[in-house]
């Protein structure tokens, strides 16, 4: 049995019970000495499972030998954690977080020897403002139990404290922030959980214990999303305005449903087909490699990530920063839209195997911007169901991709705010839906879904 060390997730003594000792060929000897190895065993669709051998020894010293040497291999893995900081989402998803990490998850941990500091979460943001509390540089990372609200919850916490540690002003969206070093694990258990497997590639807490254990390490890119110099949110996955920012703020007032909110959401508000006017203004990511159409997809240890990081670090060293604020031309479009969708990663799951870009690269400083224009209902069917097929969902008139470093958003309600003061009728008594007159619509402008949370800004500025 050929066994890698990285895989390796413990080294045990076997003990050995009278029913055990009288086996066959080993009931001639007098006393039996053998060490079980639990490893990695990677089974298909990016699943691992914890898998165990058993190495027998005919003495006592060759045996003890073994488990020290393969012990002592295991103490050189660095990467690998040894203390961390757990929360669990008990309310989220299908309310299984405790239990899927209490039966799947702790048993996997105490057999790597890894301690564990457990908090349950009682409301919103109580790891958010628990990370801003604890003595976070103790722990080798901390790890969420719950769906892509926990993650983000986290992830919150943690960059705001390195900022607050580092003396960085959040609101200031031209501030260079601190990178943040304790890395973030996710055991799935929500209702959707779109960050574990757009990373993992499957959302199964035992797969990503097992990833968590042998220290595995992905880099992640972090937009920031601010309003007049106002810190909103971070966001790692999607922001969408538009049709997928309505279905979460429909989707909200249905919690009781559990999962099956989104399906209903999404149906009704794919009937009410809004559309939204606004401007959007965007800078190219020059620097990256590769484009949102080149179906390259982002692999471990994606070559396109490094050579585009690469390139950012010399751009930023020979302009500065001053060159990243705004020297450089922005690009400007106007219209009416249905969707528009920002995003760091592809955004799979397992309804879109292929997620809202497949293309897009976790590390590579970049997002795809994303913008689905004003057409019939049957083509904006056309456009959601090839997000199921291998076909190119980028391939319609209506439906432009680019790879932006910053954008920023305007609604045409805000633009003309600033001059007339007609709109705050328009606003406050709704407004007749001029293609749709017998529907009246009341919706002027849609939510932001900043990785699952709404966010409602009508002007926005991310990077």
């Amino acid at each position: 049995c050929f066994v890698p060390i990285s895989e390796i997730i413990a080294v045990e003594e076997t003990e050995f019970n009278k029913k055990q000792h009288n086996i066959g060929r080993w009931q001639k000897m007098a006393k039996l000495h053998a060490f079980t190895v639990y490893y990695v065993k990677k089974a298909r669709n990016h699943r691992w499972r914890c898998s165990d051998v058993t190495f027998w020894c005919v003495e006592e010293h060759l045996c003890n030998q073994w488990i020290q040497a393969l012990k002592e291999l295991l103490e050189m893995q660095k990467s690998r954690p040894k203390q961390l900081l757990v929360y669990i989402n008990p309310y989220g998803g299908k309310r299984q977080g405790k239990r899927i990490y209490e039966q799947k998850v702790a048993p996997l941990f105490n057999l790597a020897s890894i301690s564990t500091d457990v908090v349950i979460t009682e409301h919103a943001n109580h790891a958010k403002d628990n990370l801003f509390e604890v003595n976070i540089y103790k722990y080798d990372g901390v790890v969420c139990v719950g769906g892509d609200g926990m993650f983000s919850e986290v992830m919150h916490g943690l960059i705001g404290r390195i900022q607050k540690d580092s003396g960085i002003d959040q609101n200031n969206p031209k501030a260079s922030l601190v990178q943040c070093n304790i890395r973030i694990g996710i055991i799935p258990a929500g209702s959707t959980d779109c960050i574990c497997y757009s990373t993992v590639g499957i959302s199964d807490p035992v797969t990503s214990a097992l990833h968590i254990i042998v220290g595995d390490c992905q880099p992640l890119d972090v937009s920031s999303v601010h309003h007049n110099n106002t810190f909103l949110k971070y966001s790692v996955s999607l922001l969408g305005y538009g049709f997928y920012g309505d279905i979460l703020k429909d989707s909200e007032k249905k919690r009781w449903m559990g999962p099956m909110r989104y399906d209903y959401s999404g149906f009704k508000t794919f009937l009410s087909h809004h559309y939204y006017e606004g401007t959007i203004a965007y800078q190219p990511a020059k620097h990256t490699h590769g484009s949102p159409r080149d179906k390259e997809s982002c692999r471990t240890g994606c070559h396109i990530c490094k050579k585009s990081e690469k390139q950012l670090a010399e751009q930023n060293k020979e302009h500065g920063l001053k060159h990243e604020g705004g020297e450089e031309e922005w690009k400007v479009i106007k219209g009416k839209f249905l969707a528009i969708n920002a995003v760091s990663m592809s955004c799979a799951c397992p309804r879109s195997p292929k997620g809202l870009s497949p293309a897009a690269h976790l590390a590579d400083g970049s997002a795809d911007l994303i913008l689905v224009r004003k057409c019939s209902r049957f083509d904006f069917l056309r456009y959601l169901v090839r997000h199921t097929n291998q076909d190119d969902q980028f391939d319609f008139p209506f439906v432009d991709v680019y790879r932006v470093k910053c954008f920023q958003f305007t609604s045409k309600l805000s633009e003309d705010n600033e001059s007339n003061v007609m709109d705050i009728g328009k606003k406050r008594f709704g407004q007749f839906c001029r293609d749709h007159p017998a529907c009246c619509c009341n919706i002027v402008n849609s939510t932001w879904n900043c990785d699952g949370e709404t966010l409602d800004s009508s002007a926005i500025e991310v990077r």
